[in-house]
């Protein structure tokens, strides 16, 4: 399949001179979110106990921070897209480390998690606005290996959060504890927001339309419709209210997407572009993307949460734990495009049965082992396992979907495919969690071995849904 560049601007005759000191400054500022997704997960167990906090405050520190991400993802592409990127990177970069000094001294649950939900959306001004100026400052090779580096990045962000957690908590530094995990985004803000002043350029599509507005609330409400009654509805009995709230959400989300398709207006950008989802890479790639975010977030989660409190590890000694799902992440993610380049589907659909597989081991290595103190090291392969998966999924998946989609609705599409990561994120908080704390009472070991069908599931699904991709991975021709 070849992109449709009629609508494109002219290419430059002269690429950016700074373009890869821009790309650097730009994955860094974007991995502030990347690390923010896991960071506080091993955390978690600390912040429950110094701030009393329920079982659905724990999931809501989580699930708010993906939610106002998701919530505000789309939109804020958009408007980058049309009033130039630059502004947006500096002002999300900026908002998230005031968001981060917020988080770190909070007093209340209730703080934290507002706190959260505001620095997920200003983490939704800031990565798209990364994505859509890859587009523009890099062309051919130089634009998949700029893609692959992000998606690398990507992939190994949710377990290196989880070790750096666990160092941040444990090392207590200046006595801030599990404040610190928040706290360490405010030099690195700094930083990059320096380096954006400095180095990176200001681009646009010069052929942008308006943002809809008012399209992005209504689907900001439904996916928080969607998430509320799936977080709260354990505690509160499963009411009514819940089921109503959930049904609503979904008819928002594919509401809207009904109505955009069938009702163009002139000049406003749809926000769900029925072109981007008529193309199979890209519709079936968004899928993929959202139940892999399921399965390793609701994972992660109730994983963390199973070794501090089940098992007695310390937040460090469990950040540890997890390096063996980042050492398979290494041993593959190198030879993922090139592969992807040859094998297409093939590739991604291992890794997802990798990681279903992977998980799988440590589903019966949990379940087969005594009730109490089944210890994490018989563990290891499988997390092995679930990791190099990932690095045949993660990695080259980014490109291929992103490459699939025409340079006018790159903004929007790279907001919908993050929407879609961050969206299930929240969904897999929100769902695994609500197994694993609703059997808690019984025990962590067996809540996590309750939790487990649904994050091997998630993965199977994605398995599957990979043969629905190309042949060969989507490349991009010009000339």
């Amino acid at each position: 399949m070849s992109m449709n560049l009629a609508a494109s601007p002219p290419l430059a005759t002269t690429p950016h001179p700074r373009r890869w000191a821009a790309a650097v400054v730009m994955t860094t500022a974007a991995l502030m979110d990347l690390l923010d997704g896991t960071i506080v997960n091993v955390a978690i167990p600390s912040i429950g106990r110094d701030l009393h906090a329920s079982p659905g405050d724990l999931q809501w520190l989580v699930s708010a921070y993906l939610l106002g991400f998701a919530a505000a993802l789309i939109v804020s592409g958009h408007l980058g897209d049309r009033f130039g990127r630059r502004p947006l990177f500096l002002a999300g970069t900026a908002g998230f480390g005031l968001a981060g000094l917020a988080c770190g001294i909070a007093q209340s649950p209730g703080q934290l998690i507002a706190a959260r939900a505001v620095q997920g959306v200003l983490a939704a001004v800031l990565v798209p606005q990364v994505i859509g100026s890859f587009r523009t400052l890099f062309q051919g090779k130089e634009r998949g290996a700029a893609f692959g580096m992000y998606g690398a990045v990507a992939g190994f962000a949710s377990a290196v959060g989880l070790l750096l957690g666990g160092v941040l908590t444990d090392v207590d530094l200046f006595g801030w504890g599990w404040r610190s995990v928040f706290l360490v985004n405010v030099p690195v803000a700094v930083g990059t927001f320096v380096g954006g002043l400095l180095l990176v350029p200001a681009t646009r599509e010069r052929s942008a339309g308006r943002p809809d507005v008012p399209a992005s609330l209504v689907l900001a409400g439904g996916l928080v419709a969607i998430v509320l009654p799936l977080v709260q509805g354990r505690q509160d009995g499963w009411p009514v209210w819940g089921w109503v709230c959930l049904a609503a959400g979904v008819v928002a989300v594919v509401g809207l997407g009904v109505y955009e398709a069938r009702r163009h207006r002139p000049g406003i950008v749809p926000l769900l572009p029925a072109r981007a989802f008529g193309l199979p890479a890209f519709s079936v790639g968004v899928v993929v993307q959202l139940l892999f975010s399921v399965g390793m977030q609701g994972f992660f989660l109730v994983f963390a949460v199973w070794l501090q409190g089940g098992e007695g590890y310390t937040p460090l000694q469990a950040g540890v734990v997890t390096v063996a799902f980042s050492a398979g992440g290494f041993l593959t993610a190198p030879a993922a495009d090139a592969l992807a380049a040859k094998y297409g589907r093939l590739v991604l659909g291992a890794g997802a049965l990798l990681m279903a597989g992977g998980y799988g081991w440590v589903w019966a290595a949990v379940d087969g082992a005594p009730a109490r103190h089944a210890g994490a090291w018989p563990l290891v392969p499988g997390l092995v396992l679930a990791g190099a998966g990932l690095g045949f999924l993660v990695v080259p998946l980014v490109n291929v979907v992103l490459s699939a989609v025409p340079a006018e609705l790159a903004g929007g599409a790279s907001g919908i495919f993050s929407t879609a990561q961050q969206f299930g994120g929240a969904l897999g908080a929100a769902v695994v969690g609500t197994v694993f704390f609703g059997r808690a009472g019984e025990g962590f070991t067996g809540a996590l071995t309750h939790a487990m069908p649904w994050v091997v599931g998630a993965f199977v699904v994605c398995g599957l849904l990979c043969a629905a991709l190309p042949r060969r991975a989507v490349t991009e021709h010009l000339g």
